[in-house]
């Protein structure tokens, strides 16, 4: 399983940088390009709240679930039986 941050999509859609969306959002730039890069572990409530006002979102907007398809064709198999 995965979760896909959309974070880049986002700037690219809004053609705004890194550096911006940390000033406006008041977040450490290393945070934004942890997002940015899809390598944050943790992600404080406040910090997200701040992104979904600046970027004008939702939570959902902002993260993706991906399944991990072995798992997923696992649960299924056992479900079937």
């Amino acid at each position: 399983m995965a979760i896909k941050i959309n974070v880049s999509d986002m700037l690219g859609r809004r053609k705004m940088t890194q550096k911006t969306l940390s000033n406006k959002a008041n977040i450490r730039p290393a945070t934004i390009s942890a997002l940015y890069h899809e390598t944050i572990k943790r992600l404080d409530i406040d910090q997200l709240n701040s992104l979904c006002t600046v970027l004008n979102c939702l939570p959902g907007d902002l993260f993706e679930y991906i399944p991990d398809e072995k798992k997923v064709t696992e649960a299924t198999l056992l479900t079937e039986c």
